[in-house]
């Protein structure tokens, strides 16, 4: 098999009122695998430009892209698949409700999670590193190595 190109995404940390908001990441129900909001960018567009627009497609809200958190990179060792993952502090701007009747327009992200830093645990969440870049201080940038993809 050829190498297939790595794919670029841009994820956001979105934390308010003391929860981070978490996406499904298969659409369907594939999957009970939860991650940030956000996906892969567009050629010709900054990090944040495309991970402001990523943020309207799946939840309709706005955000204010700050800085760099988390560098994260995964794997799928029987297709090739391997995506390297760029995490940004993000705030809401303007009203921070989702509409329940919001429609990803790739039809991928269906579920909305607030959760709370100790129903964390009981969530399948990737990468296994998100809580704690969510529920500590600014300021330190994290690199998660490349582990393989969890469905």
């Amino acid at each position: 098999m050829s190498p297939k190109p790595v794919r670029l995404a841009a994820r956001a940390v979105i934390v308010h009122d003391d929860r981070i908001l978490l996406v499904n990441a298969w659409a369907n129900g594939q999957s009970r695998l939860l991650c940030a909001p956000g996906g892969g960018v567009e050629p010709g567009a900054s990090l944040p430009d495309n991970l402001t627009r990523e943020i309207h497609e799946e939840t309709g809200l706005h955000v204010t892209v700050g800085a760099v958190c988390l560098v994260n990179e995964f794997h799928d060792p029987r297709t090739g698949f391997h995506q390297v993952e760029v995490f940004f502090r993000c705030a809401i701007k303007g009203d921070t409700q989702i509409a329940a009747d919001w429609q990803d327009p790739e039809r991928v992200v269906t579920d909305h999670i607030w959760a709370k830093e100790n129903e964390m645990p009981d969530l399948l969440v990737k990468p296994d590193s998100l809580a704690g870049i969510a529920f500590r201080p600014e300021g330190q940038i994290t690199y998660d190595p490349l582990e393989e993809i969890v469905m």
